[in-house]
């Protein structure tokens, strides 16, 4: 069955007969007419386009005190020239407040702009390795609001699609939720500034509180092509924060690699439509950092300390005891989020026949084994911004699809660390306030999902001797009763009816060992195992 219907060309008024080709199954018609593009004339590119001769065109009429939106995950995918655009106007673009996963690294990315004291407040998930970051916000100099990723990726992509709120389990039951984060400090070192205590709900049996949405006043975001129209596609995991922040606002200003001829992305492949970006520039001279070069090599190096014989230090041992044990938590076919050190140490040792699909926060789904020498791609990395290669039949993806998967209980296993746990599967593994400020990561939405089984590994002791599985964590909380199971170099405990049940002992450990090091009570397993 064939049909002829008539298209009527834009602009130039001229009808076009076509005929379709059609055919029939079950009922539905299908089409197999394609339309076929052609790049636009050069009138029309003149007339729309959204090109800036430069960054510092592009940013010059941003005013101090404005919001700003920056996409970027770490120092991938971060818009490189429009953040150096910035700084050059440090003395009349200030008070700012930057909504953005972290804040880069001391002097590079966000880190420029905290060391020119252009930023008001720090709105962001991670502070990660940011000394500066961090210095600034215990003296009192910086206002930093601390939201866990996959409710800030929530945040701003409601914000971006014009919904003022929204309900999460993330963060229920800890300071996020109570409203006792300190956003800044006083001069005399306490607090001044505290965040808004949380509306908390019940649907269907579960606790949920509400997050109100973040748009800005301009967005700054880096794309890999893009054309006059705005339309842009991006490369490898540095799409992260960068859609939904583009969408944040009403003056986006992305960067791009490649300005390619409008016509010449394929509708198709285009991520972000040209509705949602104002400017677009031609970015220059790239640096494209590597926050942690991590490559697979032939020949392990010794260290300096390391022995002839090549034995490793007892903290060795015992750190690649607790991995070795945490593989077995793998099943095959398995969706597995693992956090940095430890957990994703585990995945080089899967049992023979077990093969798992490994999901970052940060947009991928099957990433593989470090790079070789030479292969490293600084827009390829894991949360733990760590290069990495990518698995036959991986996909990328924006960190807010990547936190639907995590919240919607896609993610059978999530394996992270910990400062301390309770009796009671309570999980703190984020700040120790006035001390170390990491930032929750997305820790607090991945323990969060009802569906995932969360498997701690840790030490069993800290420095000095001292407890980490407590009656009940002395530290801010990551999550309340979220913890199924705990791995340290002592043992295996599993957390069942709000306690603690030894089920495993590690070689040469007695249970006499862990009472000595454990700070609270725990039953023993009639099954108890001694490895």
């Amino acid at each position: 069955m064939n049909m002829t219907i008539f298209l009527q060309q834009a602009r130039r008024g001229a009808s076009k007969q076509v005929t379709i080709a059609a055919f029939t199954t079950y009922g539905r018609h299908f089409s197999t007419y394609r339309p076929q593009f052609k790049q636009a004339d050069g009138e029309e590119v003149h007339n729309l386009s959204k090109v800036f001769p430069s960054a510092e065109e592009a940013v010059k009429d941003i005013p101090s005190g404005s919001t700003l939106m920056v996409g970027g995950f770490g120092l991938c995918g971060i818009p490189e020239n429009l953040i150096g655009a910035l700084k050059k106007r440090s003395s009349d673009c200030k008070d700012l407040t930057v909504v953005s996963n972290n804040a880069g690294v001391d002097d590079f990315g966000l880190g420029q702009l905290l060391r020119t004291r252009q930023v008001k407040r720090m709105i962001s998930s991670y502070v990660g390795e940011n000394k500066e970051f961090e210095r600034q916000y215990l003296s009192g100099e910086l206002e930093v609001e601390l939201t866990p990723q996959g409710t800030l990726a929530e945040r701003v992509r409601a914000g971006g699609a014009g919904i003022p709120a929204f309900f999460t389990p993330t963060a229920y039951g800890t300071e996020v939720q109570t409203g006792e984060l300190i956003i800044k400090y006083g001069p005399d070192g306490q607090p001044l500034i505290r965040s808004k205590p949380r509306e908390v709900r019940e649907f269907n049996g579960r606790k949920y509180i509400m997050e109100e949405a973040i748009s800005g006043d301009y967005s700054l975001v880096k794309a890999w092509k893009g054309d006059a129209f705005g339309n842009l596609v991006f490369k490898g995991s540095a799409m992260n924060f960068n859609p939904a922040m583009a969408k944040a606002s009403k003056n986006t200003i992305a960067e791009v690699e490649e300005i390619v001829p409008v016509g010449s992305l394929r509708p198709e492949d285009i991520h972000l439509p040209g509705i949602f970006v104002k400017r677009i520039i031609q970015g220059k001279n790239y640096e494209k950092r590597i926050e942690r070069l991590t490559l697979t090599q032939d020949k392990p190096v010794a260290g300096p300390d390391a022995s002839a014989a090549g034995e490793k230090d007892e903290a060795a041992r015992r750190r690649e005891m607790i991995v070795r044990r945490a593989a077995k938590e793998f099943k095959n076919g398995m969706y597995v989020n693992l956090g940095i050190g430890m957990p994703m140490l585990a995945s080089n040792y899967l049992e023979k026949g077990v093969n798992v699909h490994l999901q970052s926060e940060n947009g991928i789904l099957g990433f593989g084994p470090f790079p070789r020498p030479g292969e490293q791609d600084p827009d390829l990395i894991n949360a733990g911004k760590e290069t990495i290669t990518l698995l036959p039949g991986a996909s990328l993806f924006s960190s807010d699809d990547s936190f639907a998967m995590i919240r919607g209980s896609h993610v059978n296993l999530t394996i992270l660390g910990a400062l301390q746990v309770s009796a009671k599967g309570d999980l703190a593994n984020w700040i120790i306030p006035r001390k170390m400020v990491k930032g929750m990561g997305g820790a607090m939405d991945l323990v969060s999902s009802p569906g995932t089984r969360v498997v701690v590994t840790m030490e069993h002791l800290a420095k000095g001797g001292k407890h980490k599985i407590l009656e009940s964590c002395t530290l801010p909380l990551t999550g309340v009763g979220c913890v199924d199971r705990i791995i340290t170099d002592l043992c295996v405990f599993d957390v069942k009816d709000g306690g603690l049940v030894l089920t495993e002992l590690m070689e040469g450990t007695s249970v006499d060992d862990v009472k000595r090091g454990t700070g609270a009570s725990f039953k023993i397993s009639p099954d108890l195992i001694q490895n």
